[in-house]
């Protein structure tokens, strides 16, 4: 149901700062913990002495230690030691390729032997310090590509989120969309019209009026398995909208690492990468609350159109010309499965 041969975000440094974490990621349970201050390794969330979750132990000497009897475990599975025991014997727990880059916690949960690094996929604001992010994480109990389609349609969001990014010239305007490769690419620009709440507080922090005609631009990348980042944008109206220049903008990347937990839930880590007032950490904090809050009223109706079509599997739904986005991007999903499934 999901590609195993890919690299998913499996979770931040902070969640892994003094303790190990168990998580489930496309199936697999799993835990994270760091054998040393610049490291991270992630093993099968499995003792092989009884079972227990290694996530309730603790770190111990860059070993990861059973909380049921103490056993001790490598980062590279093997079993180190044991009070009293002799573990040369003891089966390898399973290891699983995992890298920390750009400010996240990469996991490749399928076939160790394909998990190359250079896959991940490249965030060049992450590395650039006119750049600022903050973000957060959801668990949230769907279906991961409904979270696709959500993100890769965003005329929903003249009615979820109708008090913040939301507005009537979202489903006035069409978009367009286009596959180049794997990557599917849908956009909208709307031009003279007014910037919606969550804008004009934008325009106000980047020192520019918020009550006059902006040029407004989404543009929606899908890249497998799962990742969706979205530049959005107001620019004061005549200024050459997505080409305005940055004194008369305010633009930033919505980013959203969707990673499967089982087939009916994920873990949805999101986030603004945003090209202004880089310096700001209290405007950083009140854009992610404001992101936070549009962002539940996604949760509520994902979860609640996952139990809808749990409760109707022989329904099928239907394909308009604003799901395009969506539609490609599961193409490419299924694509990028039956090759995996073939190898």
């Amino acid at each position: 149901m999901f590609p195993k041969n890919a690299w998913y975000v499996a979770c931040t440094p902070d969640e892994i700062a003094d303790k190990p974490l168990g998580r489930t990621i496309c199936g697999e349970k799993m835990v994270f913990y760091r054998p040393a201050p610049d490291q991270v390794a992630a093993l099968d969330d499995f003792c092989p002495h009884r079972g227990a979750p290694l996530s309730l132990g603790t770190v111990c000497e860059g070993q990861l230690m059973c909380g049921y009897h103490g056993l001790r475990v490598g980062c590279d599975g093997k079993a180190v030691s044991m009070p009293g025991q002799r573990v040369q014997g003891f089966p390898r727990t399973r290891s699983f390729p995992v890298v920390e880059r750009y400010g996240f916690i990469w996991v490749w949960p399928g076939d160790a032997a394909q998990a190359d690094p250079a896959k991940i996929h490249h965030l060049a604001w992450a590395e650039n310090p006119e750049w600022a992010y903050g973000g957060g994480l959801y668990h949230i109990a769907c279906d991961y590509r409904l979270m696709v389609d959500n993100l890769m349609d965003l005329t929903h969001e003249t009615y979820v989120h109708s008090n913040s990014i939301g507005q009537k010239e979202i489903d006035e305007v069409p978009c367009k969309t286009r596959v180049e490769g794997d990557e599917v690419i849908t956009s909208r620009f709307m031009e003279g019209i007014q910037a919606p709440p969550f804008w004009q507080m934008a325009l106000r922090m980047n020192g520019l009026p918020d009550d006059q005609p902006v040029d407004r631009w989404q543009i929606c990348h899908f890249t497998p398995p799962s990742h969706v980042l979205i530049e959005v944008g107001v620019a004061l109206a005549g200024h050459g909208g997505y080409e305005a220049p940055a004194d008369k903008k305010a633009s930033s990347i919505v980013v959203d690492f969707i990673t499967p937990e089982t087939e009916t839930s994920i873990h949805y880590f999101w986030g603004m990468a945003r090209h202004f007032k880089p310096d700001d950490p209290a405007l950083t904090a009140q854009i992610r609350e404001g992101q936070g809050k549009i962002f539940s009223e996604d949760r509520e109706m994902l979860e609640l159109q996952q139990l809808n079509l749990l409760r109707h599997p022989e329904r099928k739904l239907l394909m308009l010309n604003i799901d395009a986005g969506g539609v490609q991007s599961r193409k490419v999903i299924d694509r990028t499965l039956a090759a995996e499934h073939a190898a």
